[in-house]
């Protein structure tokens, strides 16, 4: 997911290897794009050495953690031989941007595309891109329904929720728990914002009290996690992903209840605000901020004592592995699988803390930033 944002982060692109290939404007006015086509060859990569058309669409690049899937893809891009279009929405929830990019995608012959989809709006012209021959692989989020992609590159949202549950209960040590919800939609349902929130909750010893829904969970009662102990929900309140919705989420919360001292946020950029508000109420030291992402940043956060901890993600391995399985569909190898056990290709995730606490693993920031992402 993430995620998923309105914050700017400006990060280096690497370079495209400088064959005697045309740079490709991308795609219009309404589209975040870039990215590399050969325009004097063909890219139905069907055998040989010929270009593989592949089209990358993002929720937006904004938020780094797209940014990072561009990048990686792109690097992959190069090694594969790969014509590489990448397509963005302008904010986070912008289908009509990432519906135009699929048409384009079935327009130029592509043989896959990759997506982060910003709702269920796109459904209908993936199902237009299955039809005409294109793979498609969904990163980060399965769409609603899974089987609208082929498959779907992910970390387990719902473990690195958990985590940061587990964790969340163990530093508690038994004291009640005043909760914040910063969730990422209040008028929408993507299952990255339900696999996260839920997740969470698990991990904490609380009953989310729906498969689908958030927000169903009893408002008040015990936590079972760590040492165990009482807990209120102060609020649901969504954030868009975004460092400023974070801020304005946890504003509204404080208002409903100031003795918040738990804040589960679905992103760092909502972790970021959250950590704003409490700072300017003058709380930032009673408060602990669980998040979810792992950019570079994330970890020095972490560091700091910003987050208490962090859930971390590898974006740029989804959309390389994404790049590269295509490549091989389209010049005869076999479909990618699903992880043994699991609906999705698991790209895996790890727990981010300063120290460890009630016998779970985590990882150290200066550990974790071998492979972290972003700057």
């Amino acid at each position: 997911m993430n995620f998923s944002t309105s914050q700017a982060s400006s990060l280096r692109s690497r370079r495209i290897r400088a064959a005697a290939v045309g740079i490709t404007v991308c795609l219009g006015v309404t589209l975040t794009a870039c990215g590399s086509s050969d325009s004097s060859s063909s890219a139905s990569g069907s055998g040989g050495g010929g270009k593989v058309g592949v089209s990358l669409i993002l929720k937006t690049l904004t938020n780094p953690y797209f940014v990072s899937m561009e990048k990686d893809a792109k690097t992959q891009a190069a090694k594969d031989n790969v014509s590489l279009t990448v397509a963005a929405g302008t904010t986070d929830g912008d289908t009509q941007t990432q519906i135009t990019a699929i048409d384009n995608a079935i327009s130029r012959g592509d043989k896959g595309i990759l997506i982060t989809t910003n709702g269920d709006a796109v459904n209908a012209a993936l199902g237009r891109a299955k039809q005409a021959g294109l793979f498609v692989i969904a990163l980060d989020t399965a769409p609603n329904p899974a089987d609208v992609a082929d498959i779907t590159y992910a970390t387990d949202n719902e473990q690195a929720g958990k985590l940061d549950g587990q964790y969340a209960a163990a530093a508690l040590n038994g004291k009640p728990a005043v909760i914040a919800m910063l969730d990422l939609f209040n008028n929408q349902v993507v299952s990255v914002d339900i696999d996260r929130d839920h997740g969470f909750l698990e991990g904490m010893g609380i009953d989310p009290g729906s498969k689908t829904e958030n927000g169903k969970e009893a408002k008040s009662g015990k936590y079972t996690g760590g040492k165990g102990g009482t807990y209120k929900i102060a609020c649901h309140q969504p954030t868009q992903g975004a460092i400023d919705g974070g801020r304005t989420a946890m504003e509204n919360c404080l208002s409903s209840n100031p003795d918040i001292n738990v804040v589960y946020a679905i992103n760092e950029p909502a972790g970021e605000g959250a950590y704003n508000a409490l700072k300017a109420a003058g709380k930032e030291k009673n408060v602990a901020i669980y998040a979810i992402d792992g950019s570079c940043s994330g970890l020095k956060n972490v560091t700091s004592g910003t987050f208490a901890a962090d859930a971390v993600q590898y974006p740029g391995k989804m959309a390389a592995l994404g790049v590269s399985s295509i490549a091989k569909l389209a010049r005869g190898g076999s479909k990618p699988s699903v992880t043994n056990g699991k609906s999705f290709y698991d790209t895996g995730t790890a727990l981010v803390a300063a120290k460890a606490l009630g016998g779970l693993t985590v990882q150290s920031p200066s550990q974790a930033a071998s492979a972290c992402w972003g700057s």
